[in-house]
């Protein structure tokens, strides 16, 4: 997943640069980063205490507690990064991004280094993240993406990641609002590269100056090199607005 640093803002979040970067042309296609734009992972005390009960274990308030911060600590998919990888998982690690047996081995491998008692806990809490009940779409996520599409403004999703997330927006009923997904596992390229945004043009079949990426990370903004505008929000909590509506401020023209 991708690592999330947080920019300079201005007081309303977005960057100087992506700003006015963003409004060189009309903007006729949107590209959106997932985790941290689109949707976030659920609560890790919700995280642990779902994949327990997959195992048939029920954890108390205090032991689910202590074990989603440890875990937490070690590296969950769709963050925060590990405090330490490792050396038998840094090569994994390395390629998380690029191959499905690798993202599954890294962060399963991780989560092992944290005793919980639980036989087959490591990979619950992995398979929870591959499933929909293990996110949730920020609240602006469904009614910008309807807004673009209702527009005529096509929709790729840009994404560092080492599964497929189509299932997920469909079972969101999101599916119909996305066009293209540009996922660095099926690429071979990953956020800052601007060959994965240029990968995204392509599939929409726009000019890349008269697209926006929007994304909450440095290596969203890598779509700059691209010839992309970009513009970066701030990260937000599970079920916060993400600032989405900005988008349709840049994106859409004005009545």
């Amino acid at each position: 997943m991708p690592d999330h640093a947080e920019p300079s803002q201005t007081p309303n979040g977005v960057t100087h640069a992506t700003r006015a970067g963003a409004s060189r042309h009309r903007v006729e296609a949107v590209l959106f980063d997932f985790h941290g734009t689109l949707a976030q992972v659920e609560p890790a005390h919700d995280w642990v205490v779902a994949a327990a009960a997959t195992c048939g274990v029920e954890l108390e308030r205090m032991r689910a507690t202590a074990l989603a911060d440890r875990l937490l600590t070690a590296g969950r998919a769709g963050g925060p990064l590990p405090a330490r990888v490792p050396p038998r998982l840094a090569e994994l690690w390395a390629d998380r991004d690029l191959y499905e047996h690798a993202h599954r081995a890294a962060y399963t491998g991780l989560a092992e280094t944290v005793d919980a008692g639980i036989e087959g806990f490591a990979e619950a809490l992995y398979e929870r993240v591959l499933g929909p009940d293990g996110w949730v779409p920020y609240p602006d996520t469904a009614p910008v993406l309807t807004a673009l599409r209702d527009a005529g403004v096509p929709v790729a999703v840009v994404s560092n990641i080492g599964f497929d997330i189509r299932p997920l927006f469909a079972a969101w009923g999101l599916a119909d609002l996305v066009d293209a997904y540009a996922l660095s596992y099926e690429v071979g390229r990953c956020k800052p590269d601007p060959g994965i945004f240029l990968r995204a043009c392509g599939m929409l079949r726009v000019d890349p100056e008269r697209t926006l990426m929007v994304g909450d990370t440095p290596a969203d903004a890598g779509a700059a090199a691209a010839g992309c505008g970009v513009l970066v929000l701030p990260a937000a909590g599970p079920g916060r607005p993400s600032g989405l509506g900005s988008v349709l401020d840049l994106a859409l023209p004005s009545p």
